[in-house]
Order: structure tokens, then C-alpha cells, then sequence
């Protein structure tokens, strides 16, 4: 009998599940338990019975054959709460399953247990909502999870499964991943199609995982990757990520190491851990340092009004009555985009995007890694959703994004890996590369793994 859910990573839980050690359905069993007894308010909804049917039939021959698998309540899943996170949407009932989820519960052969908390629309990097309340960071309570994944990240970090979907936008899968300890990639855009009935602008959001280990990543690309027509900016398939990790020559490429890219606050001992960690990933796997001075521009505040758009159309016939059940923030920007949004504002944001292209592939002309925070601090108060203080510095949701959202207005990929704690919390470090190099970055941080490895969960998982 399986007392507890599995605190190893998902690709070891299905060679336990193949050498007979447990079974599936004694796995759920574990997971259903933990998500019951956790204080974490992880998990928003569990669909057991679905579950129950699908461990008892699972295929663990397949990649993540029997693992039970959390999804983001963003992700949609036929007959599933569609609400984004939002009292609007409280009570609506997804018609289909996205194309993302529809290859991991098939071809991957996962068990669908539920969905895990996330930010209303994904719009903040925070782990609390309205509808669903607040979700706690496994390594200590009152701390946020981040967001938008944030669910997602403390239910791998804590202990209950072993991995979750995620989706990133300005950094929902790396922010969260860094405050829980975990490591969160951000692939190149479109090398996971976001279909069915894909929303094209803004051209930022990618989809992924929140996991434990850079086999699991990679194994979740094997299932995941490769065109559809229905996202049609999504990339050609790419065979063996799993198979080609650590075959990579990195001898001689060339990094910058920026810890702030030169726009964020970051609070001092992070920068110091960020530097010694990339100093000795760079000694590791052979990797040339560049001095070069980091300055990515400012994206126009014009620009994210703007992408305002989407949400506006989603909430047509409810907005503006509607503003009383949105989170204040998320109300106050589509209030503020109606009142300052024209074609001027318009085309001097897509200047700004065109501008951030070019700064970014100038960097890139030099180097070919750049290694910054994930966030400027450690995970600030879980009830808060803007502006606080943790230590000496200042932390806000402008001020996380800093240093993710420029990875996400150009589509480059990056990653974020976990290195030395700090009082206790979770550090994340972030290696962006150029496009279509993702398998370097896993690489990297493969490197990393080997080198430093990190507690697979938080000290006392489950909870």
C-alpha cells in the first residue's frame, strides 16, 4: 500500500510503475489522500472518478504513462470549470480540451486529477484569486506560490503530484517555478501549439510544465511538440529532447551574466547567488564570459493596455458590470486601456515591441546565453497583489516581470533553474538563449542538476 504520493520526478515514478513497485491506482490513491489533508489550497477541483477509471486502465508504457498529472485551471478539459480563475466565469463548463492537454492525458498517458489555482486570467504573478483564495508556497506558509502557475508550482513543490501544466505570458511558468523551487521552461513561441481556437495577439503566451526534474521537462516536449494547424504559428515537431539531453557541446559559448538585465530591482544576496551560480555553471560546462553590458529597453505601457483587448472581448456583455467581481488590479487596467487606448497608443507600442526585437537580437549577436534572476527576491506575501517589501527591497509585479517579460515579447527561450536558497526560500536563476536553442538550455540546467542538485520537493512534502 502506498501511504504517500511519490517524491521523486514523474519520469522515475513511471519506471517505478513498469518495475511493479506501484501501481497507478495506488498512486492516485496516495495523490487523492494528500490533496485532501494539504493546507496548501493547491488543487481548486478534482475530478476523482474520471481519474479513478483512467489509472485503473493506464498504458505505462506510454511516456508519463499512470502519472497523475495537475492542470492549470487556465488549461481547458471537456466537461471541466472553465472559469479562468474568475468569479465572472464561476460557473462555466469547458466544450473542449486544448490541444496541449489533449497530447499529455493521450499520447502521454496521464491521469487527469484536477486543477490547481491560478491568477485571474492569468493577468498577475501572484497565487490568489477572488473565487479560489490563496494558495501558499509549500516552503512557508503566507508566502505567494507566484503566478500565473502558481497552483501548479506548489502542488509538484509540495509533494501531491509530481508534475502540473503551466502556461507562461511574462513568466507565469518561470516566476512561480523560482519562488517553489522547481525548475520552469519557457520554450521558444509556438514549439507547443495553444489550439484550439488559438488567440493570436499578443504572440507572448507559450504553455509547458511545472517539474521537478530536466528529464521531466524534456520528456514533456517529446509528448507535447510539434505543429498544429490550429495554432498556426506553432513550430515543426522536434524528435529525442529526452534522448539528445546532455549531448550538447557547449565548449566555448559565449554568456553574459546580467542579474538584473539592467532594468530590475534585485535585492542584493540574490544578485550574489545568481553571479556565483553562473560563474561555476560557466566553469562547468565550459562556457566563455563576456563582459558586456546588459540594458534591455522598457516595454511602452501603451503596449500591455493594448493586449487588454483580448480580455476586453472575452468579458464583452459583462464588462463594465462585471467590475466588482475582477481582482482591483485587473479591473483598474481594462478601466485605464478604455480611457487611454487609441491608434496612437497603439502604434507607439508596437513600435516599443519592434524596438525590444531589435535590442534583443543585438544582445544575441554577442553572446549566446544570457543569465539573470528569475525574480529580484525571494517569495513575498501570499495575500498581496501589488506593492510590498521583503527585506531591503521592493517588490511588485512590474518589478518580477523585469526581468521575464522580455523573454516572452521576443519569443526567445529560457529557463529557470534553482540554486542556493535564501533564508530558507527558494532562488531561481534564469538562462535565456536564442531562438530554436531550447535544447541547450536543458542542457544547461542539466548541468546544474548534476553539479548542485536541488531538493526535489520542499522540506516536510507532502503537506
Amino acid at each position: 500500500m502506498t501511504d504517500t504520493p511519490w517524491l521523486g520526478d514523474a519520469c522515475s515514478l513511471v519506471e517505478a510503475f513498469r518495475a511493479k513497485e506501484r501501481s497507478p491506482l495506488e498512486e492516485l490513491g496516495a495523490t487523492l489522500a494528500a490533496i485532501e489533508a494539504s493546507d496548501l489550497n493547491a488543487f481548486v477541483h478534482v475530478d476523482e472518478e474520471r481519474a479513478r477509471a483512467v489509472a485503473a486502465d493506464a498504458d505505462t508504457s506510454l511516456p508519463f504513462g499512470g502519472v497523475p498529472l495537475g492542470i492549470k485551471s487556465l488549461d481547458s478539459v471537456e466537461g471541466w470549470p472553465y472559469t479562468e480563475a474568475s468569479v465572472v466565469f464561476a460557473d462555466r463548463i469547458a466544450d473542449h480540451t486544448s490541444t496541449h492537454m489533449t497530447r499529455m492525458l493521450g499520447d502521454g498517458g496521464m491521469v487527469p486529477v484536477g486543477q490547481t489555482l491560478a491568477s485571474e486570467f492569468g493577468g498577475l504573478n501572484v497565487s490568489t484569486n477572488k473565487l479560489h483564495g490563496t494558495c501558499h508556497n509549500p516552503w512557508q506558509r503566507g508566502r505567494t506560490a507566484g503566478g500565473s502557475s502558481g497552483g501548479s508550482s506548489a502542488a509538484v513543490a509540495g509533494g501531491l503530484v509530481t508534475i502540473a501544466s503551466g502556461g507562461d505570458g511574462g513568466g507565469s511558468i518561470r516566476i512561480p517555478a523560482a519562488f517553489n523551487g522547481l525548475v520552469g521552461m519557457k520554450g521558444t513561441a509556438g514549439r507547443i501549439p495553444r489550439g484550439p481556437r488559438t488567440q493570436i495577439n499578443p504572440m507572448t503566451v507559450v504553455v509547458g510544465c511545472q517539474a521537478r526534474s530536466v528529464r521531466d521537462v524534456a520528456r514533456w516536449y517529446d509528448v507535447a511538440t510539434g505543429y498544429d494547424s490550429r495554432d498556426p504559428y506553432s513550430l515543426p515537431r522536434i524528435d529525442g529532447w529526452e534522448r539528445d539531453l546532455g549531448s550538447f557541446d557547449l565548449t566555448g559559448k559565449r554568456v553574459a551574466i546580467a542579474p538584473t538585465l539592467g532594468a530590475a530591482v534585485v535585492r542584493d544576496e540574490v544578485q550574489q547567488r545568481v553571479v556565483a551560480a553562473a560563474e561555476a555553471l560557466a566553469g562547468d560546462a565550459g562556457l566563455v564570459i563576456v563582459d558586456l553590458e546588459v540594458r534591455l529597453p522598457t516595454i511602452d505601457v501603451a503596449w500591455a493596455l493594448g493586449n487588454l483587448a483580448g480580455l476586453f472581448e472575452d468579458l464583452r456583455g459583462r464588462w463594465p458590470d462585471c467590475k466588482d467581481d475582477l481582482t482591483p488590479s485587473i479591473a483598474f487596467g481594462l478601466e485605464f486601456a478604455e480611457h487611454v487606448v487609441n491608434l496612437d497608443t497603439v502604434a507607439k507600442g508596437d513600435v516599443s515591441r519592434t524596438e525590444a526585437n531589435e535590442a534583443m537580437a543585438a544582445l544575441f549577436d554577442e553572446v549566446d546565453f544570457v543569465i539573470c534572476a528569475t525574480n529580484p527576491d525571494t517569495a513575498f506575501p501570499a495575500e498581496v497583489l501589488v506593492n510590498t517589501r521583503v527585506g531591503d527591497q521592493k517588490v511588485d509585479a512590474g518589478n518580477n516581470g523585469a526581468l521575464t517579460i522580455p523573454a516572452n515579447i521576443t519569443g526567445n527561450p529560457s529557463i529557470s533553474i534553482p540554486i542556493e536558497p535564501l533564508d530558507g526560500l527558494p532562488v531561481g536563476m534564469q538562462i535565456m538563449g536564442r531562438h530554436h536553442e531550447d535544447q541547450l538550455l536543458l542542457d544547461l540546467a542539466a548541468t546544474i542538476e548534476r553539479t548542485c542538485p536541488w531538493p526535489l520537493v520542499a522540506p516536510g512534502a507532502p503537506i
